[in-house]
């Protein structure tokens, strides 16, 4: 596999494929980054697999990858290439080239420019068939991949924002995540979540503490155990999968949302208190005329709004009793007038400023504080309120890319510099269950880290570092000053990676999760063609340690979804069954996902090297 990029996520992609997948990588990048990458494995123990060789990664340096260059990796011979340059032009110049290489390569293109990217991927794979006329069209949908590093990342970002951690998987919009539990006290039974996925090495006279172990305990960590296995873990503790949830306050209605605006959004509080006082002395005056006159009830309703109006004839002739109505009724009606007046500014004011910033509401809590809006922001933004999770964001520049987003959602902003006093005390933070900090300094977000932690110690804190070292470093630091409080620092090369490796891998690989020094690997399949899977039931398809069917995909074959990982999914739509029965059996058209090991999947898909076969289907 052939890694082509010009920054750390190249580089961190090439560890991926390598430590994960065991696969064979050339990398490709400018030379200065080759010395850099030289630099880290002079001071670095060698990279070897469990059977004591060396892992071969292959480095060659260029500037561009022009096609003498994709010559030199030997893209002809490849399985796939991931071309990770911050141009987008330069990618998408590289892709062509490879294309015409070998129509056959599985494409990874990193691009920040969506309605570009799904362009490039249709021209891609309409060039592979320009090349193959006789391929079947159905075999290229893995054939070229068109990802974001901002929309690859923004999952864990969140994730570690509601759950405190960044193991999960995206899967039909709904977000999935690993959460290690400590061993169960003797007699106690652990909730297994969705399933249990593992269990780990840790034990009650051993714990690994809630970050996982990487040796401790007698036995190592079992993945995918039988129930029989789990019934029998007393006293380890366990991996198990659990969708993203949060347990908070209801988000509060979108402003002037477009289908109507709330009466609360238009007028104030205040205002409305006005207004019903002054309809209860309606009512009283109308009751009260209808009782002490001989008017009924109709006939009282109108004497009073003509006197509330001023314009019925002066009771000069009338009962005391009447006249003294009709001077309370012009009373009221006095009250009126600036209340109408006050309500007519108050609504042209509310409709002139929708389109301009929302700012957080005095009773906000229980939300997420997002700082930076920029390409990783905006997307973690809109992830964020598909999960209808409060936010408040604070940015600095005014024409930030996530600006617009935010002003479309209705989402409240803090226009300032987060560094000077006040600007986090205006987002609420003292109140706040989480911090995102997703500038692109990293001096800023850890300024602000330290800043929210000094208004709350026990806030989540999840800030995002360009450089993995110093991410580790920063968060060793954080964890061992604030001991109780939930601390995550992330850099989102580390965070893309994953879905970038499993792209190269095929299209049908959804993610992976590590388990100590192991790793699960999660995969959409057609039944077709398995036959572990086919004419099996669920119970009768699992092979503990190797795989198990988490999932089926009750959409009908011809509408649906190529794409399980897509963020954009509609919530409301999900085809993914989880709660499976053991005895149903699978069908050659069923589409599942599933979690195996490195092993088990590569004997799912034949024992191919690559990880193409026939009988899989794009995720």
């Amino acid at each position: 596999m052939v890694v082509c990029g010009d920054d750390g996520l190249a580089r961190r992609l090439a560890v991926e494929l390598r430590e994960v997948y065991r696969r064979r990588v050339t990398l490709v990048i400018p030379f200065d980054e080759a010395e850099e990458q030289a630099a880290d494995r002079s001071t670095s123990e060698p990279d070897t697999l469990s059977g004591g060789l060396v892992l071969p990664v292959q480095v060659e340096t260029a500037q561009a990858p022009t096609r003498a260059v994709l010559l030199r990796a030997r893209v002809e011979r490849a399985a796939a290439l991931a071309l990770l340059y911050e141009d987008d032009e330069t990618n998408l110049r590289a892709a062509l080239a490879a294309r015409r290489l070998n129509p056959r390569l599985r494409l990874v293109v990193r691009m920040y420019n969506r309605k570009l990217g799904h362009h490039l991927e249709e021209l891609l794979d309409q060039a592979a068939l320009v090349a193959m006329p006789s391929v079947d069209r159905a075999a290229l949908d893995a054939s070229t991949t068109v990802l974001s590093d901002a929309d690859t990342a923004a999952p864990a970002l969140v994730a570690t924002a509601v759950a405190g951690t960044n193991k999960v998987v995206q899967a039909d919009g709904l977000l999935l995540r690993a959460a290690e539990r400590p061993a169960s006290a003797r007699g106690e039974v652990p909730d297994p979540g969705l399933c249990t996925l593992a269990l780990l090495s840790s034990t009650t006279s051993d714990p690994a503490g809630s970050e996982g172990s990487d040796a401790s305990g007698a036995q190592g960590p079992e993945l995918l155990p039988d129930d029989q296995a789990v019934r029998g873990s007393a006293g380890r503790g366990t991996v198990v999968l659990e969708a993203v949830r949060r347990a908070g306050p209801a988000l509060p209605p979108r402003r002037l949302a477009r289908r109507g605006a709330p009466l609360g959004e238009v007028f104030s509080a205040r205002l409305r208190w006005s207004l019903a006082g002054i309809v209860a002395a309606v009512l009283a005056l109308t009751a009260t005329t209808a009782a002490l006159t001989e008017a009924d009830p109709v006939h009282a309703a109108y004497l009073t709004l003509l006197d509330l109006f001023s314009i019925n004839d002066p009771a000069l002739e009338e009962s005391s009793t009447r006249q003294v109505l009709q001077l309370l009724s012009g009373l009221v009606g006095l009250a009126l007038l600036p209340l109408l007046v006050a309500g007519a500014l108050e609504a042209l004011g509310t409709f002139r400023t929708t389109g301009t910033l929302r700012r957080p509401p005095r009773g906000l809590s229980g939300h997420i504080v997002l700082l930076g809006l920029g390409k990783i922001g905006a997307r973690v933004l809109g992830r964020l309120r598909e999960l209808d999770i409060p936010v408040v964001c604070v940015e600095q520049d005014p024409d930030a890319r996530g600006i617009p987003l935010a002003r479309d959602l209705g989402v409240p902003v803090v226009l300032g510099d987060v560094t000077e006093d006040g600007v986090l005390d205006a987002a609420r933070i003292h109140r706040a269950d989480a911090l995102l900090a997703l500038t692109s300094s990293d001096t800023t977000n850890l300024e602000a880290t330290l800043a929210a932690r000094s208004l709350k110690n026990d806030l989540r804190v999840a800030l995002r570092l360009y450089d993995d070292d110093f991410a580790a470093a920063v968060y060793r630091t954080l964890r061992s000053a604030h001991p109780d409080a939930v601390t995550r620092s992330r850099s989102v090369t580390h965070l893309s990676a994953p879905a970038f490796a499993g792209a190269m891998m095929g299209r049908q690989i959804l993610g992976a999760i590590s388990v100590e020094r192991k790793v699960l690997l999660f995969a959409a399949l057609l039944v077709a063609g398995h036959p572990q899977l086919e004419g099996r039931t669920i119970a009768e398809a699992f092979h503990p340690s190797a795989w198990r069917v988490l999932a089926l995909d009750t959409a009908d074959p011809a509408t649906r979804r190529p794409d399980l990982a897509n963020t954009g999914h509609d919530h409301d739509h999900q085809s993914l069954l989880w709660d499976l029965h053991p005895g149903h059996v699978l069908h050659p058209e069923d589409r599942v996902v599933v979690a195996a090991t490195r092993r088990g999947l590569a004997e799912l898909l034949g024992n191919s090297p690559d990880g193409r076969t026939a009988s899989t289907e794009p995720r």
